[in-house]
This record gives C-alpha cells, sequence and structure tokens, in this order.
C-alpha cells in the first residue's frame, strides 16, 4: 500500500503467513525526498503493532490514519505531520472501514465488523455511535448546496421492525427521536445511493422492483422506465452534468445490460444503447462495460453484445447515436490494414483497473482532452487473446496501433508525456516513453537487475515528473522500490511556441453536443514541461440545433425515418395526469434536447416541450394496493393502503375509502393520501376495500380484497381409530384459535405426493388399502403453516370392547393425553402377554376424564382378505380369549412399585361384528376428536338410533335405518352448550366433561394438548 503526500511517500507493507492463513508482521517506510531515501517507522508506531490499513485525509494531505489489524487489537494511530510522528487510540470497537468528509478534515465516519456505524468530530481521537443494523458501504456525508446541514448523515440501517429503511440524521444528535425518514416505506436491503444531485432507492413488492429518485432532496418520484423493460436489476452509472446514466438488466436478459439515460431529474428514462456487455469484478460487484472519456463531455464507448459477438461502439452524444470504431489503416510496420466496417473494426477492452497501482485496458486524463489509451484487436469481435495497444489522439475518430502486446501505460506531466512499460509475469527492465501521444517511443532501462513489477506509482499533476517503480527480484526477495526521475529529459519549461490547437469532431462533424470546441495541446515531439500553470485553454461556441442534438422523449420510439413516434403502450396524454385545472403543464413534441447539449436556434424551437394549460379530466386509472404489496394482514397491525390515480384533477378530486369493516374515511383532495392511508382491523375476515374518486367530470372505482387474519398457533387432526376399508371417513382439523380468518387446508393421506386442497376444516375420504394408513393436514394461515398427523387402522371387520380399571389408578391419572398413550400401550402389552394374542391384532385407546376407562378393539390378523368367513370365527376365538382373560381379572400391569391395576370388561355383552358387505349402508367407526383449550378437551359424541348404554355399536343396519350423528355437544339439543366464555376453571370444565360423555356412545380423544392463553381474535 502506497500513498503520496506532496513529496512524502508513505509505504505499508504487510507479511502474510500462509500457513497461519492471517498477516503476522506489517512495516510503515517514509521517505522525504520522493523516493530516493526511507526511514522504517516500526518503533514510531509500536514494534509490535500489526497494520492493516493506511488512509491519507483528502482535505488534508498531512492528515494520517492507521487502522490496526482487527484480529489483534482494535486501535488507530493518528499523525498530523505527514507521517513523521503518531499516536496511538485505543477502541472498543473493530473498524472495517473509514469515510471522510468532503470538506471537514477533522469529521469521520466508521463502519464496524458488528454493523455500526460511529462518528468521529476530532479526527477519530473520540468516537460516538451512530446507529446499529447498519448496511455496509450504504451510509454517505452530507452534499454542499443541497443537505441543510454540513454533519448529516444518510444511512440504509434496519430498524427494530425488522426492516430496512432510509434514515438522516446529524452526528451528534442520532437518537431514535431526531432520526427521520425521507421516505416512509421499507426499501430493499443494499439499493440506497446518494450521488450528487440525486438520491436513488428500490422497494420490491410482489416479485417486481420499483425504483424510486428524489433530485435535489425533493420528494422521492418513482422512477419511469419504458413500460415493458420490467428490470431484474439496476445499477447507477453516472450523475454527472444533471442526468444519470443507468444500466438495467432486463427480464429476458442475463450477461448484459440496457442503458438508460435519464431527463434532468432523474425520472424518465430512455433507451440510449442494447446488450451492453457485464461482468463480475473481483469482489463479486457487477462490472458494465461503459467507459466516459475523460476531459470531453458526452463522449462514451460502450460493449455490445451482437448474435453472440462483442463489438465496442462510441457516441459522442450522450448515447443518442453509437457507431463502430475504425480500424487503424496500417499495422506497426506500416502494412496495410484490410478492415472494412461493418464486418471488421476495433474493439477495445473497456475495464478499469482495480489496481490502483496500475494503468487499467483503457485510460483518459481531463488534463490531456482528446488523448485515450486502450488494450484491444482489429476484427470481428472483441477478443481477450490477440491483443495489442491502441492510441486516439482525437477523442476516439481514428486510431493508430503503438504495441503488440499488453502494457501498462501512465500519464506524466499533466498528460504530456506517456510511460509505458510490458504487462507480463516475467521480470523486465525497460520501459518506453513517448512525448508525442505515442507516435514515437525511446526505450529506457529503469534498473540494472530484472525487476518483477508488482506496480507504479504516478501522479499526471506532479511538476516533478517522477515516478515510483515497486516490486521483487524474485518470489522470495523483499520488495523493492525504484524510484525514476524523468526531469532530465524535459529541457525547459513550454513556451506558447510549444503549443497548437486542436478541434474537436465527431467523424469531421465540428458540432459535439451543440458547441465548437478547440483545445489547447503541446505540440508533438516538444520536449518541454507543462508546469503547474497549465491550463487546455478551450474556445467554445454554440451550434445551430439539428437532429442530433434531440434525443426520443419519454415514452416514444425512434423509427426508421429518424422520427420519434409514441410507443404502443404510451399515451401523450398521459403527461399531463399530475396537471391540475388553472395550472400549465409541458406538453412534450416526443423530443427532449440532450442535457449539457448547448445548442441553440434551429430546430429547438420545433421540438422543444409547449407550455399548454392543464385540462380537467375525469378520474381514470384509479389503484389501490398496500405498502408492502401483501394481500395477508395480521389482525391488530397497521395496514397502510396507497392509492393511484393515472389521470385527473389530483387537487379537485374527492377520495372516498371504505375499509370494508363499517368504517370509511374522506378527503377533498389526493393532498392527505400521499404517503398512504393507515387503519389497524379489529378481527380477522375477508375485507373488501373499495376506493371512489369522484370530480365534475365524472368518477373512478377500484377495489382491494384484504384477507385480515389472527395467527393459528395449534391444529389437531380429529380422526377415527379405526375405519371400514372402502367406506367414506370424516376427518376434521381442528384450529386453535378457532377464529382465525381464513385458512386453506392441504390434505395428504397415505403416500400421496400431492395434497387434496380445501377451504373447509373438515374432509370425506375412502380408504382402499388395509393396515395402518397415515393422515396429514397442514393449514396455512397468512404468513403461518401448521401441521399435524395421524394414523387410522383400516381393515374389513373388526369387534370393540369397553374396559374399566381398578380405582387405584384414578388416582394417578393426570388426564393429559402422553400418560393416555402410554398407559394404553401398557394394557395392550399385558392383554398380548396374558392371552399371547399377536400385537397387531390388539388396540387400545383410553378416555380422558375420570374414571378412567377404555376401549379394546380387536382387529383380524393381517392379509385375511379372501378367507373371510374362517377370519371371521378365528377373530371370535381371539374375542372369546381376551374376553376369558378379563373376566378372571388375569389382565393386570403394574404402573409404578406397589401400584397393581387390575382391567376389567365393562359389559358381559360385546359388539356384533362389524363388516362391509353390500347388504349394508353404513360404517361404524370410532371417531377420535379433541379440541384442545388450555389442556381441556370437548367431545365429538355419536348417536346412534341402535344403541346399548356403555357398549360401542358396530353392527350394519339396512338402507332405510340410517346413521344419526350429533356434530358437536354444543350442538346438541339435549347436551349442555359449552361457549369459549365458560372455559374459566378447569375442574369446572371436567365436569361438563363427564356429563357430556354419559350420552350417547363414548369417543375416544386423540392426542393434544396446549396451555397456551386463547388470542384475543374474532371473526366478522
Amino acid at each position: 500500500m502506497v500513498h503520496l503526500v506532496f513529496l512524502v511517500i508513505l509505504i505499508l507493507t504487510k507479511l502474510y503467513d500462509f500457513n497461519l492463513g492471517s498477516v503476522t508482521e506489517s512495516s510503515l517506510w517514509r521517505s522525504t525526498d520522493y523516493g530516493t531515501t526511507y526511514e522504517k517507522l516500526n518503533d514510531k508506531v509500536g514494534l509490535k503493532t500489526v497494520l492493516s490499513y493506511l488512509y491519507v485525509s483528502p482535505t488534508n494531505k498531512k492528515k494520517i490514519m492507521l487502522l490496526s489489524d482487527p484480529e489483534i487489537e482494535s486501535s488507530i494511530l493518528i499523525s498530523s505531520d505527514e507521517g513523521a510522528t503518531y499516536q496511538k487510540y485505543r477502541l472498543n470497537f473493530y473498524i472495517q472501514s473509514l469515510l471522510f468528509h468532503p470538506k471537514q478534515e477533522e469529521w469521520i465516519l466508521a463502519y464496524s465488523l458488528d454493523q455500526k456505524l460511529y462518528s468521529s468530530m476530532d479526527f477519530g481521537r473520540k468516537w460516538q455511535l451512530m446507529h446499529e443494523r447498519v448496511t455496509p458501504n450504504r451510509f454517505y456525508w452530507s452534499v454542499a448546496g443541497l443537505d441543510k446541514e454540513p454533519d448529516l448523515v444518510h444511512m440504509e440501517a434496519r430498524t427494530a421492525d425488522g426492516h430496512t429503511h432510509y434514515l438522516t440524521c446529524r452526528i451528534q444528535e442520532c437518537s431514535e427521536t431526531k432520526r427521520s425518514g425521507p421516505f416512509s416505506r421499507s426499501i430493499d436491503v443494499s439499493s440506497l445511493v446518494v450521488q450528487d444531485e440525486y438520491i436513488f432507492i428500490q422497494v420490491t413488492t410482489g416479485g417486481r422492483a420499483t425504483y424510486y429518485v428524489s433530485y435535489r432532496r425533493e420528494p422521492f418520484a418513482q422512477i419511469k422506465l419504458p413500460k415493458y423493460s420490467l428490470p431484474k436489476d439496476m445499477h447507477i452509472i453516472s450523475t454527472d452534468e444533471n442526468q444519470v446514466f443507468a444500466a438495467v438488466q432486463e427480464w429476458n436478459q442475463n450477461d448484459t445490460y440496457n442503458l438508460y439515460i435519464s431527463d434532468t431529474r432523474g425520472v424518465y428514462f430512455t433507451l440510449a444503447l442494447e446488450n451492453v456487455k457485464s461482468s463480475r469484478g473481483l469482489e463479486g460487484n457487477i462490472v458494465i462495460d461503459l467507459y466516459e472519456v475523460a476531459g470531453i463531455k458526452g463522449i462514451f464507448l460502450a460493449n455490445r453484445k451482437i448474435d453472440d459477438q462483442i463489438k465496442t461502439f462510441i457516441t459522442y452524444n450522450k448515447g443518442r447515436d453509437w457507431r463502430l470504431l475504425q480500424a487503424p489503416d496500417t499495422d506497426l510496420r506500416g502494412d496495410p490494414v484490410l478492415c472494412q466496417l461493418p464486418f471488421c473494426s476495433l474493439h477495445l477492452r473497456l475495464q478499469l483497473s482495480e489496481n490502483p497501482y496500475t494503468s487499467g485496458s483503457i485510460s483518459s486524463k481531463e488534463t490531456a482532452p482528446g488523448l485515450l489509451v486502450a488494450t484491444g484487436n482489429i476484427g470481428s469481435e472483441l477478443s481477450y487473446t490477440d491483443v495489442g495497444v491502441f492510441i486516439s489522439s482525437d477523442g476516439g475518430n481514428s486510431w493508430r496501433q503503438v504495441f503488440e502486446e499488453e502494457y501498462n501505460v501512465w500519464f506524466l506531466d499533466w498528460g504530456g508525456a506517456l510511460v509505458a512499460m510490458k504487462h507480463t509475469s516475467v521480470p523486465i527492465w525497460h520501459m518506453w516513453v513517448s512525448f508525442d501521444e505515442g507516435r514515437s517511443w525511446t526505450k529506457y532501462s529503469f534498473t540494472s537487475t530484472p525487476l518483477f513489477v508488482d506496480g507504479s506509482l504516478v501522479d499526471p499533476g506532479i511538476e516533478t515528473q517522477i515516478m515510483t517503480v515497486f516490486g521483487h527480484f524474485s518470489l522470495r526477495s523483499e520488495w523493492q522500490l525504484v524510484k525514476v526521475d524523468y526531469k532530465s529529459l524535459f529541457s525547459r519549461r513550454c513556451t506558447k511556441d510549444d503549443y497548437q490547437t486542436w478541434h474537436l469532431h465527431n467523424q469531421g462533424e465540428p458540432c459535439v453536443m451543440g458547441e465548437r470546441k478547440i483545445y489547447k495541446k503541446r505540440k508533438p515531439g516538444a520536449q518541454c514541461s507543462l508546469g503547474r500553470d497549465y491550463s487546455q485553454t478551450v474556445v467554445s461556441e454554440p451550434c445551430v440545433c439539428g437532429q442530433g442534438d434531440f434525443e426520443c422523449d419519454y415514452g416514444y420510439e425512434r423509427h426508421s425515418n429518424n422520427q420519434c413516434i409514441p410507443a404502443f403502450w404510451f399515451s401523450p396524454s398521459s403527461l399531463s395526469k399530475d396537471c391540475n385545472v388553472g395550472q400549465n403543464y409541458w406538453n412534450s413534441t416526443g423530443y427532449r434536447r440532450i442535457v449539457s447539449n448547448n445548442c441553440t436556434d434551429g430546430l429547438r424551437e420545433k421540438y422543444m416541450a409547449k407550455m399548454e394549460k392543464c385540462p380537467g379530466k375525469a378520474p381514470r386509472g384509479l389503484h389501490i394496493l398496500t405498502s408492502d404489496g401483501k394481500l395477508v394482514m395480521e389482525q391488530g397491525h397497521n395496514a397502510t393502503f396507497i392509492i393511484l390515480m393515472e389521470e385527473g384533477d389530483l387537487q379537485r378530486t374527492n377520495i372516498q375509502l371504505d375499509f370494508g369493516d363499517g368504517i370509511a374515511v374522506s378527503y377533498a383532495n389526493f393532498s392527505p393520501v400521499e404517503d398512504g392511508v393507515r387503519h389497524v382491523y379489529k378481527s380477522a375476515g375477508i375485507f373488501q376495500v373499495t376506493a371512489y374518486a369522484e370530480n365534475s367530470l365524472g368518477s373512478d372505482t377500484a377495489v382491494l380484497f384484504l384477507h385480515v387474519v389472527c395467527p393459528v398457533e395449534h391444529v389437531h387432526l380429529s380422526v377415527p381409530f379405526v375405519a371400514i376399508r372402502n367406506k367414506d371417513v370424516n376427518i376434521t382439523a381442528v384450529v386453535w384459535p378457532s377464529q382465525a380468518g381464513t385458512l386453506t387446508y392441504f390434505w395428504w393421506f397415505g403416500n400421496s405426493t400431492k395434497p387434496l386442497i380445501t377451504l373447509e376444516s373438515s374432509i370425506s375420504y375412502m380408504f382402499t388399502v388395509e393396515g395402518m394408513n397415515t393422515v396429514t393436514v397442514q393449514v396455512a394461515g397468512g404468513n403461518t403453516l401448521i401441521q399435524d398427523t395421524k394414523e387410522i387402522a383400516v381393515h374389513e371387520y373388526f369387534q370393540s370392547q369397553l374396559l374399566s380399571f381398578s380405582p387405584n389408578l384414578d388416582y394417578h391419572n393426570p388426564d393429559i393425553p402422553e400418560w393416555r398413550q402410554d398407559v394404553g400401550k401398557v394394557i395392550k402389552r399385558a392383554l398380548a402377554e396374558v392371552t399371547g394374542i399377536p400385537d397387531e391384532q390388539i388396540l387400545v385407546a383410553v378416555f380422558p376424564g375420570l374414571p378412567t376407562s377404555a376401549e379394546l378393539f380387536i382387529l383380524p390378523h393381517k392379509n385375511t382378505t379372501e378367507r373371510r368367513k374362517s377370519s371371521e370365527a378365528d377373530l371370535e376365538q381371539v374375542v372369546e380369549i381376551l374376553f376369558n382373560a378379563l373376566n378372571q381379572n388375569l389382565v393386570q400391569f403394574e404402573l409404578k412399585p406397589g401400584v397393581e391395576v387390575v382391567v376389567y370388561v365393562t359389559q358381559l355383552t360385546l359388539a356384533p361384528l362389524v363388516d362391509s358387505s353390500s347388504g349394508h349402508s353404513s360404517s361404524a367407526m370410532l371417531m377420535l376428536l379433541s379440541v384442545v383449550f388450555v389442556g381441556l378437551a370437548v367431545f365429538l359424541i355419536y348417536k346412534f338410533k341402535r344403541k346399548i348404554p356403555w357398549i360401542n355399536i358396530y353392527a350394519q343396519v339396512q338402507h332405510d335405518k340410517e346413521q344419526e350423528m350429533i356434530g358437536s355437544v354444543s350442538q346438541s339439543e339435549n347436551a349442555p352448550k359449552i361457549t369459549l366464555s365458560e372455559f374459566t376453571d378447569p375442574e369446572e370444565l371436567m365436569d361438563k366433561e363427564l356429563d357430556t360423555r354419559v350420552m350417547g356412545s363414548i369417543s375416544t380423544i386423540a392426542n393434544s394438548e396446549s396451555t397456551k392463553e386463547i388470542p384475543n381474535c374474532t371473526s366478522v
């Protein structure tokens, strides 16, 4: 790292240990005689201090700041005497980058590794925290003449609501109450750009990006690109001369961008060039192949992709017209170059160097107008192998080749001399110098031993004509610095006889950007120094406006007859949509003069926009949307509605907004709704939000349907424990809270990969495969998705029996789902051990509540469908075995040491066998349902016309005897009604639960529990 401070050179070197993967040593060197001798300053900064970066104040070159390596310590070293002495200050945070104020030498912003922004007003001696969660590289100092306070800071930061916002505050007054948000809505991450007169931000809604701009700190306006550009990405290339050059990657592009150019306010953009090549930089940043020529306004070079070939184009009027580069007439040997446009041309590499100590593939200087040096090739397309160095002395009109290989070329003496050094990986000891803009070169040796060159420190404005070359003699040697002094080559100071004039032109056309310009340049071959007082005296006079001075206005496209015609999607009358009756507006002719073009008269009057009275218009194109583009809102949160109107008098149009919940507001004009209208919904549901705009000429309406939801927190899947094959089964998903708004249910059965989707919480399904079948339901509400899964045993037929237990079990029954599930497994094992019946033929479901009871299911053996009759007989034998064991009190289990529980048969009569023969119409099943509130349950009860107290009946009845079902306790005429408001006491609820159980047949309860409070959510 090398820095030049007048005649002082500071060099920071670091030793990187590849084994450790870190920097282990650093050295600071200082020269006060422009590189002749160097002093090592390690003892002045601390012998054990490892430095990571060196900064020089941009407003006072005498002030230096050094950063220590954050992996070792957090400190800074400050010098106020060009790096001669230092003071060390320890920090309580680790600096990642610094940003110096453009005017105030003492003011600095520091960005920490943990995304905090700090400020200092005394050149780093004391720091104050400004804001946390700041986006990297998205903080900016105020711009003089635009921001009211010089200490104002623009930043992009994540606020407490979790969203990213554009904020501003003063460096000493950045508390939460002092900050302001110039843009009311949240923005996309890493989208804030503050550059010259412009501020840019990006907001993505519904997957589509919208861009906004503020010109000279005016309110933000939406950037208008052609309607169907549909950008995926946008980069600001230039904001020079009160105009924005932007690169936009559109929906159908991958490795190219389109160039757009704006009006003065940066709002309306028109296409300048399509399919410009892009690439990735070393740090992953997007690099657009566009180069702005220094010293002359309006000249750009771009590499464009045409039919999979990259070609270089040039424009002299800021993108209105582009043409290929004419190749040199002769090569280095003087032989003619056979290259005919448009099949063959000159192509240039347009990347700037990411290494500040090399020249890059193209360069030009403000102090040397018209002089361009670039690496490229001649042919049908750009090549990266067969390259050479080309120079133009007339602003890109004509070119000549000066080297056949790649060279670094630097400007010396304010651009009056060129120095070239071969760009190679092998050591070199020669360089070339030219005093006639590359027409002839003189070879010089700058070292006696070949040097691997890593870079050179050159300042074209330094009067001493000195450059410092640094590198190493071998891959293992230390750094070497070579001072090259060209002063002896300049015999004298230039006089007026050493200069000549040069007329800027575009292929012979003397008017460029509406002006004739004449520059003063040193005569080729004059070996005199220009000196610090050199200036390129420019004679400029305006030209008469012609076609080339005007580009198509927004919404217009240039056709083959060179006329600007409205695009198919554009209505010229829409330009007056923001215009109010009694005011005036500029009515476009379809043309606009190129920004910074200084032509006069001629076609200016014809093409200039005409001021006209604002026409009265009825409201048209009314739109209503939410600020974040979403149509789902949580209950109790702010919903912000944005109302837009394509045409109509904004100041004389009445606006009414009905929120759909019984509340509506009305405004006399659009002014109060520009930043959106906020509303809080107090209940869940789907609301029709209606906007109505009306004036004396007409009206328009827009409607939006907003889903207001209360987040769902729990779902319980209610399914039968056992079901009959090929018979419909009712399955229900019970959601908590029950009034959460509109929900969507996704049902999976067995191994199916595609769900059934319903808006209802219940579904009827027929299982066709015997065995254990899995049922899964997912419930989607707003941004929440919850799930529950259950298993159902599916058989052709089965039997069941109610069980009871010795009273001591009730004392140990906590009445929670997990306990009931575990006890059911214990009972099952006990039955299998006593009777020898296989586990797969027994299922036990323990009921909630007291006294403790359960239901025993006896299932047929697997794969017994074909031998139905013998299997039924086998099942009867299994039932008899179980019945005998239970009646003899043989089935017992130990709940805990000393607690023996006996299992009894509740009734001496088993339910008849259940089958699925064609002569029967209904399938008996045991329904499991659990609606759990605060750990308690409400049961679904099935009531059959044919019933025996305390025994579940699985009998087939004739078609004229249909099942009667009671859907829920609260829906039964005979059952006590239970509402949410009655769930106040668990014991009280237990009583109600027990009262409910004795009515009709007993239902088993699936395992489910919730201990959360009931949310305050209601539906309309």
